[in-house]
């Protein structure tokens, strides 16, 4: 018979265990509507200036110009942009990102190399011997564009010098609150969005299409960057909220068993030692 001292040792435990969780799920939740909303907020933006960049392409291809992050040439060198969170405790998030990448490199016939965004990528990859051009940890929960603008940098830098030949992104797309699905997704060179039917018009560009594409281009990869890394944090927050939600109920599911094994306990207890009282009365009389 288990101790029932034990018992409560343990259900005392994992209530406290059960605050935290419960805890953590509360503020993931707080942290999650606000990531959401700039997730969501920019995604019409991405598609719009996706679809300018297609129109101004075309316009440079017909006067002869093509812009160096338009070029296409023979492949070498992959880059991929990994983007994982610093901290875990969000369930498979990290894992099927990891997974994603990994496969995607071994199954890769020319060297891949990586930038790695957040601790949990960049541990797995260390592990795993990978070669890892830049690394950045520690961005806050709400980002600004400032702060990822290095990232683009040295994107841009890389494949302009011909270091890298192809660049991808791969980071968690937010799909809903349960859903939050692994990409990968080619990034460089930049291949224009098709522009709707219903939204074909004429553009007049200043001074020339071919100046406005080579300010724009750098300006969507960093964009892109940005959003993709904003997607991926709304995916965390609502992952981890998820999971301390489900580590709560489990916390709460394993304390009403030890209470219930708690209750027999002290039932045998009680039943023994009536046992005893009775059979010493009887051995008296």
């Amino acid at each position: 018979m288990i101790s029932p001292r034990l018992l409560r040792r343990r259900i005392r435990s994992i209530q406290s265990t059960a605050k935290i969780t419960k805890a953590m799920e509360m503020i993931a939740a707080a942290k999650m509507k606000r990531a959401q909303e700039q997730a969501l907020h920019g995604r019409p933006y991405n598609s719009k200036i996706g679809q300018v960049i297609a129109d101004l392409a075309a316009e440079s291809t017909t006067n002869g110009a093509l812009h160096p992050l338009l070029e296409r040439r023979e492949v070498n060198r992959i880059a991929v942009v990994h983007i994982t969170s610093d901290r875990g405790l969000c369930g498979g998030l990290n894992a099927n990102m990891n997974r994603l990448t990994a496969t995607f490199a071994i199954e890769q016939t020319v060297p891949v190399t990586l930038i790695i965004v957040g601790r949990k990528g960049l541990r797995f990859m260390h592990r795993h011997g990978r070669d890892i051009r830049a690394e950045f940890t520690k961005l806050s929960d709400r980002p600004t564009l400032l702060e990822t603008l290095p990232i683009s940098h040295i994107l841009i830098d890389d494949y302009t010098t011909g270091y890298t030949d192809v660049v991808y992104l791969a980071y968690s797309r937010f799909i809903t609150t349960m859903v939050q699905k692994p990409t990968l997704e080619p990034l460089l060179p930049v291949e224009p969005t098709a522009i709707p039917k219903t939204e074909t018009g004429e553009y007049i560009y200043e001074p020339d299409p071919t100046f406005v594409l080579g300010q724009l281009l750098p300006r969507f990869v960093e964009m892109t960057i940005y959003h993709a890394i904003l997607e991926a944090i709304a995916s965390e927050q609502s992952a981890r909220m998820v999971a301390m939600r489900n580590a709560t109920e489990n916390a709460n599911e394993v304390i009403q068993e030890l209470t219930l094994t708690l209750n027999k306990a002290r039932q045998e207890m009680i039943t023994t030692e009536l046992l005893d009282i009775a059979g010493g009365a009887e051995a008296i009389r």
